[in-house]
């Protein structure tokens, strides 16, 4: 059991450096475009960053959580999210995986029962849009 917990949170941590050295390239390209780090996000989620920023604001995340480049996502009942890409875990337990991430987001109560992260009724394409805005946010 333990080796497997430790082999999930290596697999992790491989993503969230693979996410830190993609995010070395980060910015537009020379068309204005996506940057690599949010084509990479896109990729490993089926989400789009730029719209998981818009999704956050409907969902009211910013009431909870501190969201760089959210604008007025300066809540404090939740975790901040800075870095969020970067971590090993989610929810202090779960592999920070594109597929934990989603389903965080979406059933926060049934991945941990009784977490004050509120279901939202957040859909399967909002919750890939919200995780790939998050992968985008590196340390």
């Amino acid at each position: 059991m333990e080796l497997e917990r430790t082999r999930k949170a290596l697999a992790g941590a491989g993503l969230a450096l693979a996410l830190a050295l993609a995010g070395s390239l980060a910015g537009c390209d020379s068309n204005g475009g996506p940057s690599a780090i949010e084509k990479k996000a896109a990729e490993m989620t089926g989400g789009e960053p730029s719209r998981g920023k818009d999704v956050i604001r409907r969902y009211g995340c910013s009431s909870c959580h501190t969201i760089p480049g959210v604008e007025g996502a300066r809540g404090q009942v939740g975790p901040s999210l800075e870095g969020i890409a970067s971590r090993a875990y989610l929810a202090g337990k779960l592999p920070n995986t594109p597929e934990n991430m989603i389903k965080w987001i979406r059933e926060p109560q049934e991945v941990q029962p009784g977490t004050a992260m509120p279901e939202l009724g957040v859909t399967e394409q909002d919750g890939k849009d919200i995780a790939a805005y998050l992968y985008t946010l590196q340390q």
